[in-house]
């Protein structure tokens, strides 16, 4: 699924040109044209194309793994989920197999939101404020590392299913998340509850610098369905099971947490000595 940084790679594309194609800042949606009506998450399709039609693109934006299109009266907001991709073409540009919805400009392209999987949705809301509250801050903006402690510890929830939660902290998945604790030297399993003033800092530090070196190579490309991206040579621990860590060169190991496979190393994410306590309490 794409995370935060592949999500601002195509808003950062969609608003000023890039991945082949130009902005569509001031364009002109001219209709839409919808091949898979679930792909519309409340609107019917033609109620979508109705509305859409003639407004113009005024902005492009993210919230956290949120892509919005800022219309002159409404929002469209897309949501990529598993398999989901937009592309701006020429008109003359032959649709794709898994092409769900169309829009398109005045301009004489058009926007194809492309979707294997079909999990990917798109909403056209008249207010953003009804997404931002189902969501929590966003990872780059936050400036403290004591209120980022003080949440931490009142969730009191395992660290790793906690960060990828988006009420928590909105635009954080599997990889960067199993990088931040690595950088961080924290074990996935590690409740929150039990994280020091220190360790939260360093997390929020690691956070960060995932996400910033992610934007700054355009995300990572591990699947077919993802373009241009360059992160995955970077990677730490995400999908590297059995092979060495670059810090210490213990084996990486893979076990699932939250339903999630999840990667770490267990010499430079040590297992917390609340955990081996009751591990072995529950063998006696």
């Amino acid at each position: 699924m794409p995370e935060l940084p592949e999500v601002e790679t195509v808003c950062r594309a969609l608003r000023s040109g890039g991945r082949d194609a130009p902005p569509i800042i001031g364009w002109q949606l001219k209709k839409a044209d919808i091949f898979w009506a679930k792909t519309l998450a409340e609107q019917s399709p033609e109620e979508f194309s109705r509305k859409i039609s003639g407004q113009k693109v005024e902005d492009v934006f993210r919230r956290g793994k949120f892509i919005i299109l800022q219309l002159i009266q409404n929002f469209l907001v897309v949501h990529l989920r598993m398999s989901g991709d937009l592309r701006v073409e020429p008109d003359d540009k032959e649709l794709l197999k898994h092409d769900r919805l169309i829009i398109w400009f005045e301009q004489g392209y058009h926007l194809a939101f492309n979707d294997p999987r079909k999990f990917g949705r798109i909403w056209l809301y008249q207010n953003i404020d009804e997404l931002s509250a189902r969501l929590g801050p966003e990872p780059l903006e936050i400036k403290s590392s004591d209120e980022f402690y003080q949440r931490l510890v009142r969730r009191k929830r395992q660290l790793k299913p906690l960060l990828m939660d988006q009420k928590f902290l909105s635009g954080m998945g599997n990889i960067y998340t199993d990088e931040a604790l690595h950088i961080a030297g924290l074990h996935p399993l590690m409740n929150s509850a039990d994280i020091t003033p220190e360790q939260a800092k360093k997390l929020l530090s690691a956070i960060q610098q995932v996400l910033q070196t992610g934007i700054k190579r355009n995300g990572a490309s591990i699947d077919w369905m993802y373009r241009g991206g360059s992160f995955q040579n970077e990677f730490r621990v995400y999908g590297r099971s059995g092979q060495p860590c670059p810090i210490c060169g213990t084996l990486i190991k893979k076990i699932t947490v939250g339903q999630r496979g999840t990667h770490f190393c267990s010499t430079c994410q040590p297992i917390p000595q609340s955990l081996q306590l009751k591990e072995m309490e529950r063998k006696l």
